[in-house]
């Protein structure tokens, strides 16, 4: 920069006054340092004026030490030069200093209050702000109109509707009515802060608007789902900026309306001149993802390519997600490789996690997972839902300790997810292994959690420990933990419970949802209480007005046929209001096979096989119903066709855990290492129960033998089988958990009730449809089932 010729100022402090505000600018900290020195010569250091440049020149320039030893050196300081120092000290974060020179300020103007509020709401150190606001007042010093700005923009950020109110009142005593700026800040402030009432006031009261002004109303508008509303506000405006047209395409696509989103984006390129910027894209990319719509998105990528937009961050995100929804990962799995899986968050993650699932290979999945940079608890909860959902309990253990190991630390989404494999594994230790860390982690009293322990504790077959963990929730109140609860009892076969805590529950005024009733009809019918099933039936519908589901209508159908009404079953099914389904109709022909009733299950069968003419259970049910009346010859082409046919019977499998491993057994089994033992186990307990009274029910047996083979086949049912096993492999006293796929028969379930007292062990089998506990020669189902 030239130096100006004194000659053409008035005085020399004119000129050391014109060089000291023009040095910062030319970044020539030189010039001022020189003209300091030729102050001090020329004996003009004890003007104000130009103390209070060199200051602000020392502040400018950032050399703070020099700017304080100049204010030092003042012999009479004005408002600018306590401002300017206090301000010196703002910029620099020097927060101390800076309330010091703040507290020594003679009369503090509006300036000075500015500063520091401005500089606390930059900071993010909001409640500050409005604290000095407020003793600003208390002080009787007018707030200017960047006063009012900051501190209601900290009102925003930590939703303090109180004081922004407060703040309004300003507004309106300063006339700044008129000033776009602090109305902006209102509007925003009121947006934030959830009162949308005043957010249309405000608006609708402004004498200026300008872009920012209606783009707040069309955010608002977006964010509570009031998109017709905001579309409204779009049609009034007259020039719109980027942030208009993304609110739109945003609020189009987040609530769901994601071809209008798209019709939005073509009507922004078509109507304006205005580029798409990443949010417009990665928008326009979810909204593309969500309609499986894979040209439109590989026409966006080509715009991305073609203009070399970065596609990095949340753009190249979309991209992968849209590709791996839409049917394309393997294009999304080139975009990872090429981009390195470090960049990828949850929400691209999870689509790639559900792309692999589909196609039943979630190997590329963990192999993205171990590659990420950052893998925090969310990722780390997709990769184990993902491992649940495809079926791979056994990995997604694996993966939780490592996790618990090495991770982040669980949170009660991940903890729900890992009850939720722990049930499907039935597995008692692993549940309570989890149980462990949840406590540890603070998260065992959470809803979520505590949910899913009723129902893992539930289908392990421990009843007392899901009772245990409602007990320490039931005041919560909620919904789903009483349903959870209700389901866990009926499926134990404690219809009783579960009534007295439904009836709980409606006088404690917990409205019941359709699960709930679903629960509490299972309650009814494994105890065979027809009457108070119908009047719950008819409560759900007339009281609570929730529509019957198949669900409901299945469980009523079941409640009728088990408890021999095969008529009224066939009657509720053929006057229900929609078409029935297999639930229905397979309800009906099970109660037939028990009941012997030929004329209705042949019924029930031809119309099960209408709805699904390969389903294998409807078949095996017809034939076991021809069997159990003598008509083998019936039975036999039943089991004909079905061989004719290709359709194969589901095999009836029992499973127990025993030290972490999963030993599984099917009829007259013989794979197992330990079959020896296990067939001669079987046998001793089979001579023992005979003396003791135990009759083998032949007829269990659904094939035209001799009964000594009857007698043998049913000696190794898969449970039996499974039982035996777990005598010779867990120490005298330990409770037995077995698990079946199938229903169980007859002779197993009053052969268990004479081993269960021969052995003095409670044996616990989960079958098919519920728990029966076995024990002193009982059961808890009490013969019904």
């Amino acid at each position: 920069m030239a130096t100006p010729n004194p000659s053409i100022f008035t005085s020399p402090l004119e000129f050391y006054a014109h060089v000291l505000q023009t040095s910062p600018k030319s970044r020539n900290p030189f010039a001022g340092k020189s003209i300091h020195a030729r102050i001090l010569k020329s004996g003009l250091h004890l003007s104000v004026f130009l103390k209070n440049n060199l200051m602000n020149f020392y502040a400018k320039t950032e050399s703070i030490s020099d700017a304080r030893k100049v204010f030092d050196e003042m012999p009479v300081r004005t408002m600018y030069s306590w401002n300017t120092i206090l301000s010196c000290y703002l910029k620099q974060g020097e927060l101390d200093l800076a309330h010091e020179v703040f507290n020594n300020i003679p009369n503090r103007d509006s300036v000075s209050w500015t500063t520091m509020i401005v500089r606390y709401k930059e900071m993010a150190r909001f409640e500050n702000a409005i604290k000095l606001f407020v003793e600003m007042v208390k002080d009787r010093v007018l707030p200017t109109r960047f006063t009012i700005t900051s501190v209601l923009a900290s009102c925003a950020a930590i939703g303090d509707l109180g004081v922004g109110r407060k703040v309004h009142s300003f507004v309106i005593k300063l006339g700044l009515g008129r000033c776009v700026h602090v109305t902006n800040s209102l509007l925003n402030m009121y947006v934030k802060c959830g009162d949308e009432n005043m957010v249309k006031v405000v608006f609708d009261q402004m004498v200026l608007k300008n872009v920012s002004s209606w783009n707040v109303m069309i955010s608002l508008y977006t964010q509570s789902g009031h998109v017709d509303l905001a579309r409204a506000q779009f049609e009034l405006m007259s020039v719109r900026d980027i942030v208009t047209w993304n609110s739109m395409i945003t609020g189009y696509n987040q609530h769901g309306y994601d071809i209008e989103a798209l019709d939005m984006f073509t009507n922004m390129l078509k109507e304006s001149s205005l580029k798409p910027d990443k949010f417009t894209l990665a928008s326009v990319l979810s909204a593309c993802a969500n309609l499986e719509m894979l040209e439109h998105g590989k026409q966006i990528h080509a715009y991305i390519i073609r203009t070399e937009f970065d596609a990095s961050g949340a753009v190249g995100n979309a991209l992968v997600s849209c590709y791996a929804k839409s049917g394309g990962i393997e294009i999304a799995q080139k975009i990872v490789q090429q981009s390195g899986a470090s960049y990828l968050n949850f929400i691209a993650f999870t689509a790639l996690l559900d792309g692999y699932i589909k196609l039943g290979d979630i190997g590329p999945a963990r192999r993205i997972f171990d590659s990420l940079r950052d893998r925090d608890v969310v990722a780390w909860t997709a990769m184990l839902v993902g491992y649940e959902q495809n079926g791979l309990n056994n990995d997604a253990v694996e993966l939780f300790r490592l996790m618990v190991r090495e991770g982040p630390k669980p949170n009660n989404y991940t903890l729900a997810a890992m009850l939720s494999v722990t049930s499907s594994l039935a597995s008692l230790d692993h549940g309570k292994q989890i149980h462990a860390v949840a406590l540890r982690s603070g998260q065992g009293s959470s809803v979520s959690v505590s949910n899913a322990l009723i129902t893992m504790y539930s289908k392990a077959g421990s009843i007392n420990g899901a009772r245990r963990v409602f007990d320490l929730i039931h005041w919560h109140q909620e919904t789903v933990s009483w349903t959870s609860m209700i389901i866990a009892f009926a499926q134990h076969g404690l219809g009783e419970e579960a009534i007295q805590l439904f009836e709980t529950m409606l006088a404690l005024g917990i409205m019941p949802d359709h699960i709930t009733y679903v629960g509490v009809l299972s309650a009814c019918i494994h105890v065979g209480l027809v009457e108070k099933g119908k009047k719950y039936y008819n409560l759900m519908k007339n009281v609570h007005k929730i529509e019957p589901t198949p669900s409901h209508y299945s469980c009523m159908v079941d409640l009728f046929g088990r408890a021999g009404l095969l008529q009224e079953a066939y009657d509720f099914i053929e006057n229900m209001p929609n078409e029935p389904d297999v639930e229905a109709w397979g309800s009906l022909l099970s109660s037939c096979r028990v009941y012997k009733n030929i004329e209705l299950g042949k019924i029930a069968a031809e119309r099960f096989l209408l709805i699904e003419p390969n389903n294998s259970g409807a078949y095996s049910a017809l034939a076991n119903l021809y069997s159990a009346c003598g008509k083998w010859d019936d039975a036999a082409k039943i089991r004909k066709s079905m061989k004719d046919g290709g359709i194969k019977k589901n095999q009836g499998i029992s499973w127990v855990q025993i030290q972490n491993k999963v030993h599984c057994f099917g009829v007259e089994d013989a794979l197992h290492p330990r079959k020896d033992a296990i067939y001669n186990m079987m046998a001793k307990i089979w001579e023992e129960i005979k003396k003791r009274g135990f009759v083998p029910d032949t007829e269990s047996v659904l094939h035209d033998l001799e009964d000594e083979v009857k007698e043998q086949i049913l000696r190794h049912h898969s449970e039996k089988l499974a039982i035996a096993f777990g005598l010779i492999s867990t120490p005298e006293n330990t409770t037995l958990r077995i698990m079946k796929n199938l229903r169980v028969c007859n002779d197993c379930h009053s052969a268990i009730k004479f081993i269960s007292k021969l052995v003095g062990r409670e044996i616990i089998v989960r079958d098919a449809t519920r728990f029966h506990h076995f024990k002193d020669g009982l059961c808890s189902c009490r013969d019904y089932w």
